[in-house]
């Protein structure tokens, strides 16, 4: 084979070039090169310490320029405004770093105007306030502990629990400061009406009349009637007073806001790492490899549940290329197949879905029937079952299907991922469902199935017959739906997951309990965070209910008794107000305002959205600039490793 010249002298030409002084080549040195490779960048990212990359081979011809270049850099990162916590350093390194800013602040605290100052205090005074909120949360290192043994998403299944439970207190607190203290600061409230007192829709008396026996008392206990049925448990306890009435009203639209904020707040803190992951812009080896440690972990625990949780998220990628790489391969007619095996399973899941929701409707409708038989109202036990029929084939169903939608989903040629998603979301669209269709068969006996000329519901606009206080019936079925979902948790923790964690014994032999393989944990944050607003669906629904004006309020029983709708009070409060206040709350309810407010809104939403798709287009050049960097920087690294290997031959 010939031998290109030109080729030739063009390489004899670079050995000479490099092999010269740096002075006389005029371009950049090896360290000059090597540093803009990332792994460079990435050592000083990580500790501001770290030199780079051929410094003590370059520092001998450049006179010691790089290290004094470097100490220069040095200093400047160490001067970052950032907090020391939010740095990826070694703890020397963080510590270096706050001595330096504390040192700095005293020495320009006295200088600079009173706003700098206060600007300082302010920043302070936000940092130590996270601190201790970030401190007071309950079970933070057994939830770190969770995630290092068994993944993130379990652990954010576990940071929902603690959510919900926040969510339970705030809105006890609300409740106890505007329904309760308003109650208890206006008088006693009144009892229950008597057996004498009469209207046009009928009588109202919830308590028991003679003795009371201890299976009724129990009775009482599980259903939610007699003596619980009067107290601050339930709507109707509460006495006919216009300021309790409005409180009532504010109470209930003050949690479902504050719930919602909550809500949306904790959803987006962790979608925009959610989506990134998901995004695929960062390499899921690369990333996991060179930036998933934490060089501020102190102590072997640290670091041993560190090392779990990306050992778990690297065999969890791993499993998931596999799969990836199956579908890719497949030809026509298995896709045919694999979409086919989909349709028909998703079939089978909307026939098990349609069943249970009926069979949710015919125990509810079958309820009052079944109560007005003579035997069941003989035997308190059976009665108790009755009244408990619903609740029970809620529960069932959300026992016995969720198994069978784990066991549907690999059958779809998923990867884990997506199957979690679906288990998800048919998972909780079955339990919300179901509780729709309690809500709606509740509906249809109150509103004499939405006839308001029927014989039952035309005096008062309710079935009065049968439920002369509707709300405090609503509030009774959602009771005894969580007194029964409470029993039913309890239960299987003691029956059935206790048992397997008991050594192997004659008695009490161990079942067996293998570990699943593992699931992709990256979606798992902000999976939970559509997931959280369904505990609060069943309040918001049954408010929704209670709100709805088609229904009018109890006459018998609750604040707004004798009130021809929940709404008539806050006109007669208003009344009440000053005539500044009355003008400016009656102007917010007109056109004039209502207008110009949805304009204003409009003009934002569009320039949020052109602001959007400016970022959008933004993101999209800078990704091709990045890939275009790291073509560039891979085509330094091997012009430097060729340039290298051909130093020590010539």
């Amino acid at each position: 084979m010939e031998e290109n010249p030109t080729l030739e002298s063009e390489a004899w030409g670079s050995s000479r070039e490099w092999l010269a002084p740096r002075e006389a080549r005029g371009g950049p040195s090896l360290s000059s090169v090597l540093n803009e490779l990332p792994s460079a960048a990435t050592l000083r990212y990580r500790d501001p310490g770290v030199l780079p990359w051929g410094a003590l081979e370059e520092e001998e011809e450049d006179g010691g320029r790089s290290r004094k270049a470097f100490t220069e850099v040095t200093q400047t990162e160490l001067q970052d405004p950032h907090p020391s916590r939010e740095l990826p350093w070694p703890m020397q390194a963080r510590r270096a770093h706050r001595q330096r800013n504390a040192s700095r602040d005293q020495v320009v605290y006295g200088s600079g105007t009173k706003t700098d100052r206060w600007a300082r205090l302010l920043r302070r005074s936000k940092e130590k306030t996270k601190e201790g909120l970030r401190s007071l949360q309950p079970w933070a290192w057994t939830l770190k502990r969770i995630g290092g043994q068994f993944g993130a998403g379990t652990e954010s299944y576990f940071s929902l629990l603690r959510f919900l439970l926040l969510l339970n207190v705030l809105a006890s607190v609300l409740m106890a400061c505007m329904t309760l203290l308003p109650t208890w600061l206006g008088g006693a409230p009144p009892g229950p009406p008597g057996p004498d007192i009469s209207s046009p829709c009928g009588s109202y008396n919830p308590h028991s009349q003679g003795l009371v026996t201890f299976a009724t008392q129990l009775f009482n206990l599980l259903s939610g009637e007699g003596y619980l049925e009067w107290s601050p448990l339930f709507y109707g306890f509460y006495p006919p007073r216009p300021r309790l009435a409005v409180t009532y009203l504010c109470w209930a639209f003050a949690v479902g806001l504050i719930c919602l904020l909550l809500i949306l707040h904790r959803s987006v803190s962790g979608l925009k790492q959610t989506l990134l992951a998901e995004s695929e812009a960062l390499t899921s080896y690369s990333h996991r490899v060179f930036s998933a440690w934490d060089f501020g972990l102190c102590g072997d625990v640290h670091v041993r549940l560190r090392q779990r949780i990306i050992l778990y998220e690297l065999k969890v990628e791993l499993e998931e290329t596999v799969v990836r790489r199956q579908a890719a391969v497949r030809t026509l007619g298995q896709q045919a197949r694999v979409w086919l095996v989909r349709v028909l399973l998703n079939l089978l899941v909307v026939a098990l879905l349609g069943a249970a929701f009926y069979g949710v409707y015919w125990a509810t409708g079958c309820t009052v029937e079944l109560q007005e038989m003579p035997l069941v109202q003989e035997l308190p036990l059976l009665k108790l079952g009755v009244n408990y029929l619903p609740s029970i084939f809620i529960a069932g169903v959300n026992f016995v299907l969720p198994p069978v939608f784990k066991l549907i989903a690999p059958l779809e040629g998923y990867t884990r991922s997506r199957q979690i998603v679906f288990i998800l979301l048919r998972t909780v669209f079955l339990r919300l469902a179901s509780l729709v269709v309690l809500l709606f068969s509740l509906w249809n006996q109150i509103t004499c199935g939405g006839d308001s000329e029927a014989e039952d519901c035309k005096t008062c606009g309710y079935n009065y017959k049968q439920l002369p206080c509707w709300e405090t019936v609503l509030g009774q079925e959602m009771y005894k739906l969580l007194l029964f979902d409470l029993l039913t948790v309890l239960a299987v923790a003691l029956l059935i997951q206790f048992p397997r964690n008991l050594p192997s014994s004659p008695p009490a032999p161990r079942l067996p309990a293998p570990s699943g393989p593992p699931r992709r944990i990256s979606f798992s944050p902000w999976s939970f965070s559509w997931v959280w607003p369904s505990p609060a669906f069943p309040c918001f629904t049954a408010s929704s209910s209670c709100l709805d004006f088609r229904i009018p309020p109890s006459k018998l029983c609750g604040p707004f008794r004798g009130q021809s709708s929940i709404w008539a009070q806050i006109p007669e409060s208003i009344s009440s107000l000053p005539e500044t206040t009355q003008n400016f709350l009656f102007f917010l309810g007109t056109q004039a305002f209502a207008v110009p407010l949805l304009l204003i809104s409009s003009i934002l939403m569009a320039y949020t959205v052109a602001l959007a798709n400016s970022y959008g287009r933004l993101i999209s050049e800078l990704k091709r600039q990045r890939e275009t960097e790291a073509q560039n920087k891979v085509f330094l690294a091997r012009r430097a490793v060729a340039l290298t290997s051909t130093k020590p031959a010539l």
